[in-house]
């Protein structure tokens, strides 16, 4: 073949095929492997597993349920401030994820009026099964019982104006996964709210990897398309962080 005809033959292939994108290049996120770290040496109540440098905490099993139950609870996480801080409408539908025994989702349930609508969702399917039975027996009809797995919350896409976590973000053990999945569920200007354990504050009586610092929170929420709101600081030992949800451009 003449080096002219060749010349015609490459550069029309060059037309044709599709230009590769390099592997590490702006559009390729990256994996697990690449997202998180894994450490033999760690803090026994974490699961020896990072994200962003902090360790992540055993999620807290069914047989602890009567904690979250406490009658101390209130003094100590001055939860009714908390819920009041939220300023939820009648009519709106929102999501308690890591709903536990119910101890938040019921009051949430009596804030957003029959009109509204409350997600109950917990990985744990023994706290299902205590969500479950309380719904009946407090014959509440604005509830949806959910049982979520490790990355997917089981929300419905653009639906809800407000997704709560108290005690619960520090525990996901796919933290990005999750939250980018909890974005889609959000409307646009929806709220994601995150109740943490003050780490700037070593008073606060609860072990280090159940805590999580503002900064912290903040930057791990920084690769989604979220914009932080405000941080409500009227609580003793938690942060109320609250973000929105920005609308796509």
């Amino acid at each position: 073949m003449k080096p002219a005809c060749l010349c015609a033959v490459l550069l029309s292939l060059l037309l044709v095929l599709p230009t590769a994108r390099p592997a590490d290049g702006p559009d390729k996120k990256p994996d697990e492997k690449q997202r998180y770290e894994y450490r033999d040496k760690h803090d026994p109540d974490g699961i020896g597993k990072f994200y962003m440098k902090r360790e992540i905490a055993h999620v807290m099993g069914f047989q602890a349920a009567g904690w979250l139950d406490r009658p101390e609870r209130e003094k100590e996480e001055q939860t009714t401030k908390m819920i009041d801080a939220l300023k939820l409408q009648p009519g709106e539908v929102i999501a308690d994820l890591g709903a536990g025994s119910g101890a938040i989702t019921f009051r949430l349930c009596e804030k957003v009026g029959p009109k509204g609508k409350v997600y109950a969702v917990d990985i744990q399917k023994e706290m299902i099964a205590i969500l479950r039975e309380r719904a009946k027996l407090k014959k509440i009809a604005n509830i949806e019982i959910v049982q979520n797995t490790e990355t997917d919350p089981k929300l419905p896409a653009d639906t809800l104006d407000l997704i709560l976590m108290v005690d619960v973000y520090h525990e996901l053990s796919h933290p990005y996964e999750m939250t980018e999945a909890l974005v889609k569920a959000l409307k646009p200007g929806g709220r994601l709210v995150l109740v943490e354990f003050k780490m700037e504050d070593p008073d606060v009586p609860i072990k280090l990897v159940h805590k999580m610092s503002e900064v912290q929170v903040k930057k791990e929420m920084a690769p989604h398309p979220l914009k932080w709101e405000e941080t409500i600081g009227t609580l003793s030992w938690q942060h109320v962080i609250v973000f929105k949800k920005e609308a796509k451009k």
